[in-house]
């Protein structure tokens, strides 16, 4: 281990599918696995206890689900970690509602291995969006668009509007930096000031609630 590993909890009431994401995930160089837990109740306390860095939460569990953990681990930690859903089924509004609530993105439980680890890697550096595709078709079928923009669309710059559709789009900073002939550290500032506007704490809910308010389009 290294002072730099992701440290990872994972939160599923099925035994054998923990089982199996501590096998991928803990032969993956850089990344532990420090806990386990088997009710949403449970979730709350373990990430409570163990301050992980990423959450791997199974958005139906016994207790409270997944998205009520969620909302709890993210209101009770000053730090809170990152937390991936695990899901069945892609459309699912239960996914929505725990993106909506603060989860950083979804993983579907069919998922293979490569793609399991770059999910944690990716929330991990919170340098891109998983899945954007996806993210839009959710917003698409539950999301409630207001009925006038909120007032942060109206603050947001011209360049901060351009870097919150490339970031809805899955750019990475290094690819938004090389779009828009900026350097990273250019981006990076656009990117805060993006998630301050829209008071988001991070990508996935800047882009949550831009689709929300209207500025950008599910169709």
């Amino acid at each position: 281990m290294t002072a730099h590993d992701i440290r990872v909890v994972l939160a599923d009431d099925e035994r054998m599918v923990r089982t199996a994401l501590r096998a991928i995930l803990s032969a993956e160089p850089g990344i532990e696995v420090v806990g386990e837990a088997a009710t949403g109740a449970e979730a709350v306390s373990v990430v409570r206890e163990l301050t992980p860095d990423v959450v791997l939460m199974d958005v139906r569990m016994p207790e409270i689900d997944g998205i009520r953990a969620t909302e709890r681990i993210l209101a009770a930690m000053p730090e809170p970690p990152r937390i991936v859903v695990v899901t069945t089924f892609e459309n699912d509004s239960y996914v929505y509602e725990a993106l909506r609530a603060g989860a950083s993105g979804f993983l579907l439980k069919r998922a293979d291995a490569d793609s399991l680890v770059q999910a944690v890697r990716i929330v991990a550096h919170s340098d891109s969006l998983l899945f954007p595709a996806a993210v839009r078709a959710l917003a698409a079928e539950y999301g409630g668009a207001e009925a006038a923009p909120p007032a942060w669309v109206a603050r947001l710059t011209g360049r901060e509007s351009e870097v919150l559709r490339l970031m809805a789009a899955g750019l990475t900073n290094a690819e938004i930096a090389g779009r828009m002939g900026v350097g990273a550290a250019t981006v990076k500032t656009h990117v805060a000031s993006v998630l301050a506007k829209t008071g988001a704490r991070d990508r996935t809910q800047a882009v949550i609630a831009a689709y929300e308010a209207g500025f950008m389009k599910t169709g």
